[in-house]
């Protein structure tokens, strides 16, 4: 009887989808220089996203995942390509045909330079098979603007420079 309980236990766990439970990534600026951290958590049905950098002017700025795992300073981060938009939505959580997986609310520095990080998203998951699935085969950036994204404008919201840049990992990778 407890060999049959065990041998159902083991086949419920080896039919479950891959999970991908947790996923870090490490901030670098223009310069290259590392300046904070990120941490995604998958929820039941949506992505909790913490983390915290500094060195950054004050103010209001845009913070979006963009569809390419690669965070080159010397290219000002265009290497990580545009915002992660899977489903070929519009930008902008305020636009009608919007938004983006990868749009997010903006995000606030402070007069220390430092910028929290406390988020929540449905539209991006790190459960492999799920819409908005960000361990692509190129993978997935997370980037800080050097202003505000206006929710609107298609295809970056004015949300202007590429401040910072982090590479999204599953955890223990």
């Amino acid at each position: 009887m407890h060999r049959l309980i065990g041998l159902s236990v083991i086949s419920i766990l080896l039919a479950a989808p891959a999970v991908a439970q947790e996923a870090t990534g490490t901030f670098i600026d223009a310069q290259g220089a590392e300046i904070g951290t990120v941490t995604l958590s998958q929820g039941e049905g949506s992505v909790s996203i913490s983390g915290e950098v500094t060195g950054l002017e004050p103010g209001e700025r845009g913070i979006h995942f963009h569809e390419v795992g690669d965070c080159d300073a010397s290219t000002q981060f265009e290497s990580a390509g545009a915002h992660f938009n899977p489903m070929d939505h519009q930008h902008g959580l305020e636009n009608p045909e919007g938004a983006h997986a990868g749009d997010l609310p903006n995000v606030t520095t402070d007069e220390d330079g430092t910028t929290p990080i406390a988020l929540e998203t449905d539209r991006i998951s790190l459960n492999e098979g799920e819409d908005g699935y960000v361990f692509d085969a190129d993978g997935t950036a997370l980037v800080i603007h050097a202003d505000a994204d206006d929710q609107m404008t298609d295809p970056s919201g004015n949300s202007g420079d590429r401040v910072a840049c982090a590479v999204i990992e599953a955890a223990g990778q």
